[in-house]
């Protein structure tokens, strides 16, 4: 949608294959399954998926529809349902459009199986549920699954696990122990490493690795930052100022009043509210870029504006440029710092980016 209001979600492809190609370096002996799942983390599953066309090994999502969508833009890798099927007609698409997908109950592997075909391969990955206890089988339902899966006449197995603290101080190796355990004399293929995986565990990368978050230039930890690993942004969200105030020492700023101001002080008003996707959970103090400068937000995000202190930018006015995240006209926020100021992570800011907020595209 055009519309004349400023702000913009900008996307860098370039910096989606920078990504994927570091994530490579990190695990040189393994595949990469390219996560563009939640339309790319909100950047656009297409673009992505165009960005990554020539280099990625495969690309893993959630819905069969865009995994038909994609093989009718011409993608012929693999492409992985990371949470399988959910119903007959997927089972049936798996079949006829050369889908891999992951299998984690019972139910799954009887729909696939009742489709497959002597003359054409089925690529399933078994989910072993080794302490997330979300998906998959564990050592009561593991017989079970094995046995449904002689069923299928033409089966290419990898089995697959995903990890719950692998950017903690747990890590893995407890994980790997009990996926080990399971899977018992399994010499064939095995999916583990996630993002923080491939990052910190070269232990648990396994013969396919899934990057996810890193692709889109964010970190899956606290304590380390993008820039740390050499990752690249992939978004930028940025606005500008469209109203300033002049308020003394002991106004306050916002619904709530929750921001009082300690001087005077000059309030520049940003056309960016938690209607566009901003967190609302932002408190005063979140770091934002205006005319080049670091500053902070302060008071209560509204649905379509948030307030910020302009103090100490005396050249910042209507129309200076502002970076809600990422690098911008204004300067560069990292995503990482926003989301943990609001107490969330940079994945969830990428997604909720709402579809009301125009999207550019370098190189476009």
């Amino acid at each position: 949608m055009k519309t004349s209001r400023p702000i913009r979600a900008r996307i860098r492809p370039a910096a989606i294959l920078a990504n994927y190609r570091s994530a490579k370096a990190c695990a040189p002996d393994a595949w990469a399954w390219a996560v563009v799942k939640a339309d790319a983390y909100g950047h656009g599953q297409l673009r992505a998926v165009e960005a990554l066309r020539h280099e990625a090994d495969g690309f893993a999502l959630l819905e069969c529809e865009n995994a038909v969508l994609l093989r009718e833009h011409g993608v012929r890798q693999p492409i992985l349902l990371l949470e399988g099927i959910f119903g007959e007609a997927d089972a049936r698409r798996v079949v006829d459009y050369g889908l891999h997908s992951a299998v984690h109950c019972r139910e799954q592997i009887e729909m696939l199986a009742a489709h497959a075909r002597a003359d054409r391969p089925l690529s399933l990955y078994l989910k072993i549920n080794s302490g997330m206890n979300r998906l998959g089988f564990d050592a009561a339902t593991l017989p079970q699954a094995w046995e449904s899966l002689k069923k299928i006449p033409a089966l290419n197995l990898t089995l697959m696990t995903h990890f719950a603290e692998a950017d903690g101080a747990r890590g893995v190796l407890w994980q790997l122990e009990r996926f080990k355990a399971l899977a018992g004399d399994w010499h064939g293929p095995v999916s583990l490493g996630n993002s923080a995986a491939i990052l910190r565990h070269p232990l648990a990368h396994g013969d396919w690795v899934r990057p996810g978050i890193m692709l889109y230039g964010a970190s899956p930890f606290a304590d380390q930052t993008a820039a740390e690993f050499g990752l690249q942004p992939a978004m930028s969200l940025e606005s500008r100022i469209i109203g300033v105030q002049s308020i003394a020492a002991g106004e306050r700023v916002g619904y709530g009043g929750t921001f009082t101001a300690e001087r005077p002080m000059r309030i520049g008003i940003v056309a960016c509210g938690y209607a566009d996707g901003y967190p609302r959970s932002a408190p005063s103090g979140t770091p934002i870029a205006v005319a080049g400068k670091l500053t902070r937000t302060v008071g209560r995000v509204s649905m379509d504006m948030l307030a910020c202190d302009l103090t100490e930018i005396p050249e910042a006015g209507i129309d200076s440029p502002v970076t809600l995240w990422g690098p911008g006209e204004a300067g560069h926020v990292p995503a990482d710092a926003v989301a943990a100021a609001a107490g969330t992570i940079s994945y969830e800011l990428f997604c909720a980016v709402a579809p009301r907020v125009p999207v550019t595209v370098d190189g476009q």
